[in-house]
């Protein structure tokens, strides 16, 4: 039993020192985790901000009435081209011209009474004149020449009285012709009616508010304001180029140049938002009013350069430089500084350093199942030892 004992120890023992030795030098050794590369490719490359906008004319009108009344006629419907000066609507004139032709006939009687009084004047006048010779002879008494210029001073002060009431209704007429001018709307620009607010013969109240009738547009040029976060509004400038597309032609670019961006910002839902604008040409009146429109403010460009994403740079320098590790044909790696030029969140510009073609490392985990060109050859399998 003791024997036996022995011997069953001695054949364990030797099969763990078997397999240990297995374990440390015959077992595959694994192999290296791929590392992650990408090829320095020509191609253009854009730092954009992006925003969300609406489009309107750039020049449109409201068009109102300036004086009360029920709209007797609409000469124009939603979608005309209308010159200016064109006639629009009509306000009804009845009441209007009853007070013009109130004020006309008012007028008249004032310049005829002005005549009379006129009349009386120039007598007043010979009157006084007449005392006035006779004092000098004593042939009248003093009263009676007082009593010619106190006529005389009565008859001057009437006729200026009535010339004062003349130059007022005559003002007055003007008014009422003016307002029965403004019954008829015409048309302060030419464009494209684009809305309609009235209809005949609803009564329009122009003394509390400006009642608008319809609103002229110019659709050949129109205007994008676009809404950008407060985080992107500070690398915008004015006169940076720009692009937008719209929802229903995604493949096509409308190009302008930021003109304008509003101090006073708008908050939507907590978030703050400011408008820039800029305008496009609008030739065909493709762009219409209202449509949404997705906007890139173009930053930093650069076309035809070297690209190599921003996760190959190992540490980014001073002066515009950065470091990469570039994979040589032989498989190892060496460090290389380039000088780095426009760059936004995914790719960035080599200006000087690298060549189109060569490979470096990026800091991105490389994708289950890719081998790396510079990945070392697989190790040697080895049988265990005992």
């Amino acid at each position: 039993m003791k024997k036996a004992l022995l011997a069953l120890l001695v054949v364990a023992a030797a099969s763990g020192t078997g397999y240990g030795a297995w374990l440390a030098w015959g077992k595959p050794a694994q192999s290296a985790t791929p590392r992650a590369t990408a090829v320095a490719e020509l191609g253009d490359l854009e730092d954009t901000v992006s925003a969300t906008g609406t489009l309107q004319p750039r020049d449109y009108v409201d068009v109102g009435t300036q004086v009360s009344g029920q709209v007797k006629a609409l000469h124009a419907d939603i979608g005309d081209t209308v010159t200016k000066g064109q006639l629009l609507a009509e306000i009804d004139p009845t009441v209007y011209r009853s007070r013009v032709e109130a004020s006309r006939a008012q007028l008249l009687n004032l310049q005829a009474q002005l005549v009379q009084r006129e009349a009386q004047l120039k007598l007043a006048e010979q009157r006084a004149k007449r005392q006035a010779n006779m004092m000098r002879e004593n042939a009248t008494t003093l009263e009676a020449v007082q009593t010619a210029q106190a006529e005389l001073q009565s008859a001057k002060a009437q006729v200026q009285q009535l010339q004062a009431q003349i130059q007022q209704t005559r003002s007055t007429l003007q008014g009422d012709e003016a307002n029965l001018e403004y019954t008829k709307i015409h048309a302060p620009m030419a464009g494209t009616v684009v809305s309609q607010s009235a209809k005949v013969g609803q009564t329009l109240n122009a003394n509390q508010s400006a009642p608008i009738v319809l609103r002229i547009a110019d659709l050949s040029i129109m205007t994008v304001q676009a809404q950008v976060s407060e985080a992107d509004v500070s690398r915008l400038r004015i006169g940076m180029p720009v692009y937008f597309t719209t929802l229903g032609e995604g493949s096509k670019r409308w190009r302008g140049t930021l003109r304008q961006i509003h101090p006073t910002p708008e908050v939507v839902n907590n978030v703050v938002l400011y408008n820039a604008l800029f305008d496009v040409p609008n030739p065909d009146g493709a762009l219409m009013t209202q449509m949404t429109t997705q906007v890139f403010f173009v930053v930093d460009e650069a076309k035809d350069a070297v690209l190599v994403p921003v996760a190959a740079f190992q540490q980014r320098l001073r002066d515009g430089q950065a470091t990469v590790q570039v994979v040589r044909p032989d498989g190892k790696t060496e460090l290389r500084t380039v000088v780095v030029g426009a760059t936004n969140r995914v790719m960035a510009q080599i200006v000087s350093g690298l060549q189109p073609g060569e490979r470096v490392v990026t800091t991105e985990r490389a994708r289950p199942g890719a081998r790396d060109a510079s990945a070392a050859r697989p190790p040697r399998m080895m049988g265990p030892r005992l």
